[in-house]
């Protein structure tokens, strides 16, 4: 009798976790690397943030939490719904996790049978199949095209939805592509789903702040009032507030999902940590106006990789509307052979030579589910952009 549970064999590992660590292992014996492939600010969290965790410990708030999160954030997280939103939701609509990983997937584990269907759109971030499948449930892949600015359509919704299908899995802006939907986008996407009243919404807002120009963010719910019911609306401190190793993502939606990822959670973490929860009331009720400073810094670095990549032998890359990643078409060079002697017939190819050659780890498209593509997370200096970049320009030009 196998001693691993049969689940862990519909699951892949992290192929972002995965290029971090080996551009790490490569540092650590010497190698001049610069690392593109993780999806974290480079900006420090904010003082005014972390004064009110330091506050917090001297406080003595070292207790555990309340599972689904302190009071004070939970009314924080209402507010902020409200504010930006246009969305209302009571404290105890509200729920904390450790991350919005952790918020995925307590509610997939709280809906999801053997044969539900969540439907994905591709490209996407490495982990929803994955916690899709670990959960009992199976993914059902729209590919969006390049053509198409890596956004799906009405009819691509409508084709994809069947009778097992439990949830739209909706991302925008989106990781890795960068991709946002405009409001009569998402609106022709809300007018398919209000046809099918079986078919939740899950959206991941992780990127709402970093949008580009005069784009302007809106959330499914905001835009189709009518799927408030059926919508479970996900957030987190991580990008915006440069906050990610403080671990924490929120969620509201309908009490008695709220009410069963709390029973979850209570049975598998408990409550997020006290100190990081605190922050992160100081987060969202303190002041914002870093966000659009460090927006700006972003967008300027989005046009310095897009120009540059697009200078790069058989490298296509569009321009984003948001979040903070490009997810340039590697397309040109498969089949030619890289500066080493090796045939490139994959995109996983391409990104394993280009690190191997020129020291720059980024992530294979194939792994968010698209390809041939690559991305490169652009928080990073303007320096090690740009050098990147030559480097990119440099190991293309030497592929034959």
């Amino acid at each position: 009798m196998a001693f691993l549970a049969d689940a862990l064999s519909r699951v892949k590992p992290s192929a972002t976790i995965a290029v971090s660590q080996k551009a790490r292992d490569l540092k650590a014996k010497g190698r001049d690397v610069i690392g593109l492939g993780a999806g974290e600010p480079d900006f420090d969290t904010p003082e005014n943030i972390k004064k009110a965790a330091i506050d917090a410990i001297n406080r003595g708030e070292t207790k555990y939490p309340p599972v689904s999160g302190i009071p004070q954030l939970r009314e924080a997280i209402a507010k902020k719904f409200k504010r930006e939103n246009n969305l209302d939701y009571t404290p105890a609509q509200t729920i904390v996790g450790t991350g919005g990983k952790q918020i995925l997937f307590n509610a997939f584990m709280a809906t999801l049978n053997p044969g539900d269907e969540v439907i994905i759109t591709a490209p996407y971030w490495v982990s929803y199949p994955e916690m899709v499948a670990i959960c009992g449930g199976t993914s059902v892949i729209i590919k969006a095209s390049q053509e198409n600015n890596f956004k799906v359509t009405a009819a691509d919704l409508e084709k994809a939805i069947t009778p097992k299908t439990k949830w739209f899995l909706f991302n925008s802006p989106s990781n890795p592509s960068g991709a946002a939907y405009s409001h009569d986008e998402l609106k022709a996407l809300t007018d398919v789903l209000l046809k099918h009243e079986h078919v939740w919404v899950l959206t991941d807002d992780m990127y709402e702040h970093l949008t580009y120009g005069d784009f302007k963010f809106v959330s499914p719910a905001e835009v189709e009032p009518k799927l408030y019911n059926r919508t479970l609306t996900m957030n987190g401190v991580s990008k915006a507030y440069a906050m990610t190793g403080w671990r924490i993502g929120y969620a509201a939606g309908p009490l008695e999902l709220i009410k069963a990822m709390d029973m979850i959670q209570g049975q598998q973490t408990s409550g997020a940590c006290t100190i990081a929860q605190w922050a992160s009331v100081e987060a969202l009720n303190g002041p914002q106006d870093f966000i659009p400073a460090n927006k700006k810094i972003f967008e300027a670095r989005r046009d310095l990789v897009v120009s540059m990549l697009n200078q790069a032998k058989g490298i296509v890359c569009p321009s984003p509307e948001g979040a903070f990643y490009v997810y340039p078409s590697c397309a040109g060079l498969i089949g030619k052979t890289s500066p080493s002697g090796k045939v490139m017939e994959t995109d996983e190819d391409f990104v394993t030579e280009l690190l191997e050659t020129e020291g720059v780890a980024v992530v294979h498209g194939s792994a968010f589910g698209l390809g041939p593509n690559f991305r490169i997370s652009y928080a990073a200096s303007e320096e090690q952009l740009e050098e990147a970049c030559k480097r990119i320009q440099r190991f293309c030009a030497n592929c034959k």
